[in-house]
């Protein structure tokens, strides 16, 4: 059993095998209640300590983790007089999960520095499968000496981990790494729509796309709901769109003209706007489909064996 006490903030999706991968390779856990009980109610089973408030996990606690929707829920785990900021000590290390706007994470880290903290952020990537086998990936945004310090943490629910540089790294990556996943789903469904309407029905399509160089995991996971109806890739369309919204803003920060990302931050916008956010990533298909008055789910029936 390790000495260092770990705490864990957000445990939906992700954040349940994450935490589960830490108490079994060995680490004291502390958790914070839910309104969702069954995750946690899961691992208070395994052995997790329930606390009730940020103050009191960071009161208690070496390292926290944060994996949760938005930077204002990040923000609001931090702040006011039950958060992190109200019981942080010296040399707490706050490894934010979270796809977050980096410009948050610049103020969040100030704030936890001036308590004699170190803010970490590690995004992550793959899906709740990989989180439950704790083979996530995780881009890390630290000093070097910090990422010493938390690299046997992270192994314990990360396979692949990639130190990209200093604090806010990881999360300005992640945001580079969803742009490329989120322009991939609006390109594939629009293709998709595209070839049901000239008569080549969406098997087909991934028939000839996923045995060619254009295939890879995303597209794998993508078609599995286009053709199959099957949802794998659990990744919400609001999350989705929130994570274009802060691609887009980077952006402007940097002063770039990026078409792509802001064609794709209104597909996503569209979408979440006609009331269907809490749908996944690749039904945006049956939202491209139902723009252009097909049914996809009928026509993923066509050449499906």
């Amino acid at each position: 059993m390790s000495e260092t006490k770990v705490g864990f903030i957000g445990v939906g999706y992700m954040g349940h095998g994450m935490a589960k991968n830490l108490i079994q390779k060995g680490y004291p856990l502390w958790v914070k209640g839910n309104r969702n009980r069954a995750p946690v109610d899961s691992l208070v089973g395994m052995g997790a300590t329930e606390v009730s408030t940020p103050k009191e996990m960071a009161e208690v606690c070496d390292v926290i983790h944060l994996c949760l929707s938005n930077s204002p829920q990040v923000e609001g785990a931090f702040n006011g007089l039950d958060g992190i900021l109200a019981g942080a000590r010296k040399g707490l290390i706050v490894v934010d999960t979270t796809t977050a706007d980096p410009t948050s994470t610049a103020v969040l880290s100030e704030a936890l520095s001036a308590k004699g903290g170190s803010f970490v952020d590690a995004p992550l990537g793959r899906t709740p499968k990989e989180a439950e086998a704790g083979t996530l990936d995780a881009m890390v945004g630290c000093e070097n000496a910090v990422f010493a310090k938390v690299k046997p943490i992270l192994e314990c629910w990360a396979g692949n981990i990639t130190h990209v540089g200093p604090m806010g790294s990881g999360h300005k990556m992640k945001l580079l790494m969803n742009f490329i996943s989120m322009g991939y789903a609006s390109l594939y469904a629009e293709a998709t729509v595209l070839g049901a309407a000239v008569g080549i029905p969406p098997a087909k399509v991934r028939e000839v796309i996923g045995s060619s160089r254009l295939s890879n995991g995303f597209f794998d996971t993508f078609m599995t709901y286009a053709v199959d109806r099957e949802e794998v890739h659990k990744f919400t369309i609001s999350n989705a769109a929130k994570d274009l919204r802060y691609v887009n803003a980077m952006a402007d920060d940097a002063g770039l003209v990026t078409v792509m990302a802001a064609a794709a931050k209104q597909y996503f916008a569209h979408v979440e706007a006609s009331g269907n956010g809490a749908d996944f990533v690749p039904s945006i298909t049956d939202h491209v489909g139902r723009l252009n008055g097909m049914d996809m789910e009928a026509e993923a029936k066509k050449g499906r064996g």
